[in-house]
């Protein structure tokens, strides 16, 4: 009966999480990924993260600015990621050898001449207190930026990470799905203040809503929203009538299929009350902001947490079956086809030899039905945008 017992106590139940119910129906989305937030890998610090079903290594010299590699060492394949650094050097645990800032070979433990190998160096930006890893699926080299985003209050973020099955686009377009904000977030009325911006990469949401705040009531809220690709949220909330204001960083990252690490980082501050005078108005915002610094980072953080099990559980619908009143969805995919690889059988325009035009260099995407060198990419099951 010991065995009856021990196996009737192994009896599933519950949702089961996508990236073990469903096949993957996104690929990964080209661009930059943050892998890691600023103060997680201090000077001499090394650290690995996985990124696309992939380990990256990085690590900070002594001149402080970040690298990141492939984790295996080009003499016999140990992983880097249990290497240490010395100085500006990284070291590898299994023979010694040391790779200077270029990644090439620059000593080894036998007093012998470096071989002449080198590490695979990762394209990496430190920016907004996060580190982002490049990624691009026909192997370019970045041809756009994460812009440094403005600073608010005086007081340092606070910053969170999560790990859950799920796709980064599902993540970035939440921020165009007006319906799901009164279900899930109890934000009413809301409207967006000006068709959804796309520009090349990024895109712009103005939205407002009523919010309800316990005992003070309900309150308009005002929501200015930027995305940078499909794993990069700006927001910047602000209640008027409160006076209070967050700006918080969303970054969502793919690290296996069906699978993500999501980053939140939030700064708060309490506008100065127009009627004291300037001294006595910067000493009552500073201290109210002090005071509710965290309380606000936990209600941002619960105020993002009511998505998680719809992610971890929800699969990708294409097409959708979108109705009245669901928000600019389908424009937004449309946007976010310029991030994966062309579908299978895509077909380069007559006349073209398959290079990039100016504009995507320099991260613009071409507009479909241009005469540039990249074919629409129709994700299957979505119907191209109009011409």
């Amino acid at each position: 009966m010991r065995i009856t017992r021990e196996y009737g106590r192994r009896i599933s139940q519950g949702l089961t999480s996508a990236d073990v119910a469903l096949e993957p129906r996104l690929p990964y989305p080209a661009g930059w990924s943050a892998v890691a937030f600023s103060e997680e890998l201090g000077t001499g610090a090394v650290l690995t993260r996985p990124l696309m079903g992939q380990d990256v290594v990085l690590y900070r010299p002594r001149t402080g600015e970040v690298r990141a590699i492939r984790p295996f060492c080009p003499h016999l394949g140990a992983h880097l990621g249990l290497g240490s650094v010395e100085g500006n050097d990284l070291v590898c645990p299994f023979h010694n050898f040391a790779f200077g800032p270029d990644g090439s070979c620059v000593r080894t433990a036998y007093d012998a001449p470096p071989p002449k190998v080198s590490l695979t160096q990762l394209p990496v930006r430190e920016v907004n207190g996060a580190i982002f890893v490049w990624r691009h699926h026909d192997g370019r080299q970045p041809d756009w930026e994460i812009p440094a985003f403005h600073s608010l209050g005086h007081l340092r973020p606070h910053s969170a990470t999560w790990e859950m099955a799920g796709h980064a686009q599902e993540v970035i377009e939440n921020s165009v799905d007006l319906g799901h904000f009164a279900v899930l977030h109890d934000l009413t009325n809301a409207e967006l203040g000006a068709p959804v911006a796309y520009d090349g990469v990024t895109f712009h949401v103005s939205m407002r809503a009523l919010g309800e705040f316990s005992v003070l009531g309900r309150h308009q809220i005002e929501i200015e929203v930027d995305g940078y690709g499909l794993s990069c949220l700006h927001t910047d909330i602000r209640t008027p009538g409160m006076g209070l204001e967050l700006c918080t960083k969303i970054m969502a990252t793919m690290i296996a299929p069906n699978r993500m690490q999501f980053r939140q980082s939030t700064r708060f501050a309490v506008t100065e009350p127009s009627r004291l005078p300037p001294r006595l108005a910067r000493l009552v915002s500073r201290s109210l902001a002090r005071l509710l610094a965290r309380p606000m980072f936990r209600f941002s953080c619960e105020f993002t947490a009511v998505d998680f099990p719809i992610w971890d559980t929800k699969e990708y619908r294409m097409p959708p079956g979108l109705a009245k009143g669901d928000g600019p969805i389908g424009p937004f995919r449309h946007w976010a086809q310029q991030f994966y690889p062309p579908p299978p059988g895509a077909r380069t325009p007559p006349g073209s030899n398959g290079t990039r035009t100016p504009a995507e260099s320099n991260g613009t995407p071409t507009p479909p039905g241009s005469n540039g060198t990249r074919t629409p990419l129709v994700i299957p099951g979505e119907q191209p945008p109009p011409e």
